[in-house]
């Protein structure tokens, strides 16, 4: 029997589930952590910092594997795993920051399987939006279904920040919204040859959900990434 304390290194619980985890125990029903990974935009941040709000991706760990969306042009699921914390599946752009213990659930790791063909007939990579629709809100959506709590509202606040800023979502790099993990398995399922799309896929005239700056500027490492510049944004393909 737990003593209520988590045994998890990397996170820390709020110390008031030791009666839950009693009854819960005394059931038999399996119990495994669910752990919300959050990760920096890496440079991003040092951008958004001037206006009071952090750029985030979240994925929920869960059974060993850690659950994420993100966008592409196809009518098919954005959910994709890596491995937990591996900021180096997602791109170069993102690192990690901190674990959080959300809960535990006792779906077994054949029911989360089943529930994540579900999610992703919502959250299929087409659909998703920067401000409705995006990587967090997959997060929550899950966590609500495997533990019944929320995200920390702190770790979407890019999403309310864009309802107040509608050049922002016209602005962001198209690396923030296909990370390569998802970019590789798009491209097993769906093999095209490169037209300058998402990520380096696209359907003929590319998504419709995103728009990319005309300019860009080199970063750190190499990459192009668009930012608000004075030049004008154009319909471009991206998703996330």
């Amino acid at each position: 029997m737990m003593n209520g304390s988590c045994k998890i290194p990397f996170c820390s619980t709020s110390g008031e589930g030791e009666e839950i985890e009693e009854a819960i125990s005394a059931l038999d029903l399996p119990r495994e952590p669910v752990i919300l990974n959050i990760y920096d935009m890496f440079w991003t941040n040092d951008y958004t910092a001037n206006v009071g709000v952090g750029v985030y991706h979240s994925g929920l760990e869960v059974y060993g594997r850690e659950y994420a969306y993100g966008g592409h042009p196809f009518p098919f699921s954005g959910v994709f795993d890596i491995r937990p914390r591996e900021s180096k599946e997602l791109g170069e752009q993102f690192k990690f920051k901190e674990s959080l213990h959300l809960g535990y659930t006792d779906f077994t790791d054949q029911e989360v399987e089943k529930l994540l063909d579900e999610l992703g007939k919502e959250f299929r990579g087409d659909k998703y939006h920067l401000m409705s629709k995006n990587c967090n809100h997959f997060t929550g959506a899950f966590s609500q279904i495997l533990t019944g709590r929320d995200i920390p509202a702190w770790v979407n606040r890019l999403a309310y920040m864009s309802t107040c800023v509608p050049f922002l979502q016209k602005c962001l790099p198209k690396e923030w919204l296909t990370p390569v993990a998802l970019q590789s398995s798009v491209n097993e399922t769906n093999p095209q040859p490169s037209t300058g799309g998402c990520g380096g896929s696209s359907t003929g005239g590319g998504c419709d959900n995103m728009s990319i700056c005309t300019e860009s500027t080199t970063i750190e490492g190499g990459q192009d990434a668009a930012l608000t510049v004075s030049g004008g944004c154009t319909d471009d393909s991206a998703a996330a």
